[in-house]
């Protein structure tokens, strides 16, 4: 099987029984669960779309391993088409769904450690390489979704992972076996890993000889023995327990994010892509990030097509689209969103090819379209609230509109452009509530912050990618200086 259908994968993942905590108590059926099926069907998403004939020259590829149809998802780069095409199909998933939709992370693992464990075969001499393709030929081959975790808690940003009080700050090999390692610690803030069949875990940050036993990357299924998520709070997060489909704003599509235990987890050595190879830690968080920060100019600007939109329509449920301030602040947004899909596109036209021989984009240009990331989605969601006014963070509950005696006063009084319900006008608010505010927030407003790293990671590769040198010369030429 090549490519699932949106029902398998629902069903594919019912039959992992991963151990996932929530308030406090173990979720039995996460796949039912109020709170997380949003996020659940987000993912599904990636997997309906590719069913799509409308859209099978986005969402799929003919994997130039098997020759076989796969998920974009699950490809590995061949061309600067390819990465153009990765970023078009992010803003059609962002689209379909505004929320997160998870497969990103894993996709962009993917080939960073394809490139990176080539390099590090040819100087060492290790299988590295051949380990990987033997998990990603198994994950095309079965359509899986591949959780990312890179983040470490860090605990004192000051010190090395091998300096720290708790060495499990970072995560790192506690026991080496002829047959795998054993690993213990955690990664944090990680999306879509309840709604994923594997996880990819990497190094962090670059390291130097003392780290030697947390430079490591491997592969283990979500049902690992020792391996367990607690569920992060997202705000309003329990509005989707109420039974109230205005109130959530968004009904259908949501995140999630999880702090992943791993408890003395066991990892076999064919599911191995570094070991202490401390030097190749750093390139591949840099190229993984690279190709995250390139992610955002694709899920983000569709998310903020959504946005938009419903910020013309509360301008029109307001009865002022034709105001002239309303038109300059729908443009503004647009420009914004616009400027980022141009980051994405150009990060990717400039790409290259590794040694390894998959594609990789500009580095320069990913930095700078995350750095836009973190400031122009805040501006779109300023402008948006603008648009709707307060009642969007005003408005009654559902349940008091449903009222029989609340419910002519909030039907009476709540009411916008005669031609519009005020039911219509309140499930508006709730979406860009939703986007701006509520859960759909921690997948765009906060997470353009934060999400592949925050501002001044890349404006510490923005500084080491922008040849300042090369500059200078060409001042001191037009200036005809010679020293």
């Amino acid at each position: 099987m090549a490519l699932m259908t949106g029902e398998q994968y629902i069903e594919s993942i019912r039959k992992i029984k991963p151990e996932i905590y929530m308030f406090g108590e173990k979720i039995e059926n996460p796949v039912d669960n109020p709170i997380l099926r949003p996020s659940l069907n987000s993912v599904r998403m990636t997997y309906d779309l590719a069913q799509d004939p409308k859209y099978a020259d986005l969402m799929t590829v003919t994997s130039p391993f098997t020759g076989e149809k796969i998920n974009r998802f699950t490809h590995i780069h061949q061309s600067t088409e390819d990465l153009k095409n990765k970023v078009k199909m992010q803003r059609l998933c962002g689209q379909k769904t505004a929320a997160c939709f998870q497969r990103c992370v894993g996709m962009d693992a993917f080939n960073a450690e394809y490139s990176t464990t080539y390099e590090c075969d040819k100087k060492y001499g290790t299988h590295y390489f051949d380990n990987f393709k033997k998990f990603m030929l198994y994950v095309q081959e079965n359509d899986l979704t591949v959780d990312g975790a890179m983040t470490d808690p860090k605990g004192d940003r000051s010190k090395a992972p091998h300096a720290q009080a708790d060495p499990d700050l970072y995560l790192h090999v506690v026991e080496r076996r002829p047959d795998g390692v054993v690993v213990r610690g955690a990664k944090a803030h990680q999306t879509g890993i309840i709604n994923s069949h594997e996880v990819i875990v990497m190094p962090t940050i670059s390291m130097g000889p003392d780290d030697k036993d947390y430079a490591i990357s491997f592969a283990v299924p979500l049902n690992t023995p020792g391996l367990f998520m607690i569920v992060g709070r997202q705000s309003c997060d329990t509005r989707k327990t109420e039974g109230s489909p205005i109130d959530v704003g968004n009904r259908e599509f949501g995140g999630v994010e999880a702090l992943t235990i791993f408890d003395n987890v066991f990892v076999p050595n064919d599911r191995i892509f570094l070991n202490g190879e401390t030097e190749f830690a750093g390139m591949l968080v840099e190229r993984f990030a690279g190709y995250h920060r390139q992610s955002y100019g694709g899920c983000k600007v569709g998310v903020g097509d959504v946005l938009i939109g419903a910020a013309a329509v509360i301008a029109d449920y307001n009865g002022c689209p034709k105001a002239s301030h309303i038109k300059d602040k729908l443009i503004e947004m647009t420009h914004l969103n616009e400027t980022l899909y141009c980051c994405g596109l150009a990060c990717s036209t400039e790409g290259h090819p590794t040694e390894a021989g998959n594609y990789m984009i500009d580095l320069l240009l990913a930095n700078v379209c995350k750095q836009n990331v973190t400031r122009f989605p805040y501006e779109i969601c300023r402008l948006a609230e603008d648009i709707a006014g307060g009642l969007m963070v005003t408005a009654p509950s559902e349940k008091d509109f449903r009222d029989p005696k609340l419910g002519k006063y909030i039907d009476k009084y709540l009411k916008g452009s005669e031609d519009v319900s005020t039911e219509n006008r309140l499930k508006m608010l709730r979406l860009i509530e939703n986007l701006c505010l509520g859960t759909a927030a921690v997948g765009y407003r906060t997470e353009s912050m934060h999400g592949a790293g925050s501002p001044q990671a890349q404006r510490i590769m923005i500084q080491r990618q922008g040849n300042l040198a090369y500059k200078k010369e060409l001042a001191k030429a037009i200036a005809h200086i010679e020293e």
